[in-house]
């Protein structure tokens, strides 16, 4: 039985993390502050403020053969590390496909240039300083996991969820998009991600991988989420200039369309996934996941507050405003 310290594990991927561990038959170890949620059953819970001097007193004299690190907090990273790297066999830093500085080049591998570091309030470039302090504390023993936009049931984002969802609350009516042509989108299902990290840790995968779904049109995205949703109406596609004029954000957030991002982000969801596959990286299938995505987001209710996305109401106002002015529509 491996012994297995999740520093989180009992939000969305952790808590993912956390289960498929537990049933793996592995001894698992969560500490985490617990606001969260609730850990898993069959998980120990130790709860901590991990700005504390004393937050790691219950697990550093254990010796692990896994920790995995979920924080983009440099200051919770380094005192782990300061704690616990010397007891780790193996350790896993969950990092982000954020860090690299280039968004243009489709098809790009883990030697792309990333972000300078000179903030620490900043997700991407704290995300390269978790990672330059973890190989500096764990060296070999190291995985540095870039994951890609995550995607599934759970996801409190509300992010790629909307697509699939909107489609079935609109039902036969018509749903509003951006210009889909020469769009991407690459997602990596949460419990894939999850089945890999656990493989990783097992096999000692060391280095810096890219998790990353398969590349996507915008357009099957979208086709495919119809059919799952069984939407009978019209996409009716807008100029992207026109929607960023009626206050429409791109890629996430209040009155935004997900995943749709503006010009000069070519390569953001086009990156390799050539390495995550040979190590032994399993993708389900986009359908597939866009079927369990709604089954969840029915059971959240497809009419609530959402963290990402238009409100149907908003929608139907610019809905209104493209038929009025149809020479502004993409």
């Amino acid at each position: 039985m491996r012994r297995v310290l999740i520093l989180g594990g009992t939000a969305w991927l952790g808590r993912e993390l956390a289960t498929q561990l537990v049933d793996g038959g592995d001894d698992v170890t969560c500490l985490a502050r617990g606001r969260s949620g609730p850990p898993p059953p069959g998980v120990v819970f130790v709860a901590a403020d991990r700005t504390a001097g004393a937050a790691y007193d219950a697990v550093r004299t254990t010796d692990w053969d896994e920790v995995i690190e979920l924080s983009w907090d440099i200051g919770h990273v380094r005192n782990a590390l300061n704690a616990l790297a010397g007891r780790a066999t193996h350790w896993t830093l969950i990092s982000s496909c954020s860090v690299y500085a280039p968004d243009t080049e489709a098809g790009a591998d883990e030697s792309a240039v990333l972000v300078q570091a000179n903030a620490d309030d900043d997700y991407a470039q704290a995300k390269v300083l978790c990672e330059q302090s973890s190989t500096a504390a764990v060296g070999d023993r190291l995985l540095i996991l870039r994951a890609g936009l995550i995607a599934g049931p759970g996801d409190g984002s509300d992010r790629f969820g909307y697509w699939v969802s909107r489609c079935a609350l609109a039902g036969n009516e018509d749903v509003l998009a951006p210009t889909l042509a020469g769009r991407h989108v690459q997602v990596i299902d949460v419990r894939d991600l999850a089945a890999w990290t656990l493989r990783g840790g097992r096999d000692g995968v060391r280095g810096a991988i890219n998790a990353v779904g398969n590349e996507h049109t915008f357009e099957d995205v979208i086709a495919q989420a119809r059919s799952v949703a069984g939407h009978t109406g019209t996409v009716v596609e807008a100029a992207p200039n026109w929607l960023a004029e009626q206050g429409v954000a791109y890629w996430s957030g209040p009155r935004s369309l997900p995943l749709w991002l503006p010009d000069g982000f070519e390569g953001f969801s086009r990156r390799s996934n050539a390495a995550f596959r040979a190590a032994g990286g399993a993708l389900r299938s986009l359908r597939g996941t866009l079927r369990d995505t709604l089954d969840d987001e029915r059971a959240r209710g497809l009419e609530r507050n959402r963290r990402a996305g238009l409100s149907r109401a908003e929608e139907g106002e610019l809905l209104g405003e493209l038929r009025d002015r149809p020479d502004d529509g993409g």
